[in-house]
């Protein structure tokens, strides 16, 4: 018996060419896979080479359309000698240890044997002559006699790596596929084997995805990121130059359609995550109102049947209360309307018998608070929030019995409790509350999934909603429950990305102010700060646009006169 290797690169050295890498648990039950994307200029633009797979039972990939390529052999790596590129260079490209350079041989082999395209050097008459050969070479080993016997020399260094992409959990088989970019080589035609592919076409990237043909989501995502390219020139630049390539990760999820995959932009892909990182895909995809999800132990969502362009998918009200305890407390439940009634009975199955104790609210705006009467006349709860300090768009009517001090903690059990944190700028009287045990914050309207808030003076207070923001960076968070979408991780980044956005678009004012020849009205300065927002939209960006002034006029960097304004 071997001694065991001491380091990773060692390990993979030893590892099957057609098995997982170690040590990475996503990986586990993966198969490493590699692809090439070939183009082609034509006159209507870069076309890509797609092959329609052959139809197996039980194969994920039977009948759809998608790039040449397959797993990688145990005969690749004895290539190595014979490919135009270094293993070191590869393998720092695709952020691994060593082996990188199997992947780029496995590409070029599956290519010829699925498409008769080879990316090889050698002597012109076995080139001409390699198609007839191909078919008694649909085996790694032949292949690589073949290759070492032909004397070529394989073209590793025309692949320009592109992406990484992970098979689903809960889907099989499943494999761990490395994607390239070259261009398709001269004198050469193209041919589906009749096995692997069943046929071939040649579209733009545009034609391809409207053309109707079933696709995995990679081919579908690569698909679209190429339509930006009008050479096969330009495409390859930019792959060379984009940054280090990030393993995408989809998960499975379920609508009323089946279930399908969820790629890492999605909204409900972190939430995936938490609640299935088995991959059942039993994770409903889809905020549905009147829809019981439970978050944990402790959480429980109810998503309100109140979407709009203001609400997205509508207000989720939250369940919160300590496992196996009879109370719980529900957060923000909602408008009063006629959607109420049906809500409301939503919330109190979602109690299944335990006694609804109290009801808090994050802030006093017409979709999160006005429910909170009915709710507590069917209950007999205590209302604990902040009243309206700002007669506009608010539910004034909600007098609380309880006003949450900031840092004021409520046990909802033995193993639960709930801190008030206030948050003033989306509204005076914002408050998130914040979940020790789980580390989660339930935002309200201080953080939404998928969209910024609207700020509106003088209730809304743009320097007050960065500050709040800073502060909620020192909190140790790991999930956000926003009052509208679904859980989202990596709470520091996402409290990031809103800083910088409101900071890039208060850098957008102070330049549309300096271009003015003197001082302008607001609704002057829309088109030239707003500009990547849709028109039917700019009534309620006037408002965030007025919180940007009032904040440049705090820091002495704008000021107004009768309604215009200019840059200090």
């Amino acid at each position: 018996m071997n001694a065991p290797s001491d380091t990773l690169a060692e390990r993979l050295s030893e590892w099957p060419a057609g098995g997982p890498w170690p040590d990475d648990r996503a990986l586990q039950g993966t198969r490493r896979a590699a692809s090439v994307v070939l183009l082609r200029d034509a006159e209507g633009g870069p076309q890509v080479l797609l092959l329609r797979r052959a139809v197996r039972d039980g194969d994920m990939r039977s009948g759809v359309w998608v790039f040449p390529g397959g797993v990688l052999d145990a005969a690749d790596p004895g290539l190595h000698d014979l490919a135009r590129g270094q293993d070191a260079a590869f393998s720092q490209r695709m952020q691994l240890p060593c082996r990188g350079l199997d992947y780029a041989i496995a590409a070029v082999r599956e290519c010829f044997e699925e498409v008769g395209l080879l990316l090889a050097d050698g002597p012109d008459t076995v080139l001409r002559q390699a198609a007839s050969v191909r078919p008694q070479l649909q085996d790694g080993s032949a292949f690589a006699d073949w290759v070492r016997q032909a004397g070529l020399v394989l073209a590793v260094d025309a692949l320009v790596y592109l992406a990484h992409w992970l098979t689903p959990l809960g889907m099989k088989p499943r494999f761990d596929t490395r994607f390239f970019l070259a261009r398709a080589p001269e004198g050469q035609e193209a041919v589906a084997d009749a096995g692997e592919a069943l046929e071939l076409a040649w579209m733009t990237p545009a034609q391809a995805l409207a053309a109707g043909l079933r696709m995995l989501p990679v081919t579908r995502a690569l698909l679209q990121g190429l339509t930006a390219h009008p050479t096969v020139d330009a495409a390859l630049d930019a792959a060379r130059q984009q940054g280090p390539v990030e393993r995408q990760f989809p998960r499975l999820g379920c609508d009323a359609q089946g279930v399908r995959p969820v790629l890492p932009h999605e909204l409900p892909y972190a939430e995936i995550s938490r609640l299935d990182p088995e991959g059942r895909g039993d994770v409903w995809i889809a905020l549905t109102p009147e829809r019981i999800v439970t978050l944990s132990p402790r959480v429980q969502r109810i998503t309100c049947g109140n979407g709009s362009m203001m609400t997205g998918p509508g207000t989720n009200t939250y369940l919160i209360g300590s496992p196996g305890h009879d109370e719980v407390a529900v957060l923000d439940p909602g408008p009063e309307d006629a959607r109420t009634e049906a809500h409301l009975q939503a919330v109190m199955a979602a109690a299944a018998g335990r006694r609804i104790t109290r009801i808090l609210v994050t802030h006093t705006h017409h979709d999160h608070s006005p429910a909170a009467r009915r709710l507590q006349a069917l209950t007999g709860a205590r209302l604990i929030g902040l009243p309206a300090l700002h007669p506009e768009w608010q539910d004034t009517g909600f007098q609380p019995e309880e006003v949450p001090q900031d840092g004021q903690c409520w046990r909802l059990g033995e193993d639960c409790t709930l801190r008030a944190v206030h948050t003033p700028g989306h509204a005076a009287n914002h408050v998130c509350w914040w979940l020790e045990q789980e580390a989660l914050l339930f935002t309200g309207d201080h953080v939404m999934q998928g969209s910024t808030v609207v700020i509106n003076p003088p209730d809304g207070d743009m320097a007050a909603y960065l500050a709040s923001l800073h502060w909620l960076q020192s909190l140790p968070l790991q999930w956000l429950a926003p009052g509208h979408g679904f859980l989202i991780e990596a709470p520091r980044r996402e409290f990031q990305r809103l800083i910088d956005h409101r900071l890039a678009r208060e850098a957008k004012v102070l330049a549309a102010l300096g271009e003015q020849p003197g001082p302008v009205a607001p609704a002057e300065l829309l088109p030239r700060v707003y500009g990547d927002v849709p028109p039917a939209r700019h009534a309620v960006a006037e408002r965030s646009l007025r919180a940007h002034l009032l904040k440049l006029q705090a820091d002495g960097r704008a000021t107004e006169a009768q309604g215009r304004w200019r840059v200090c």
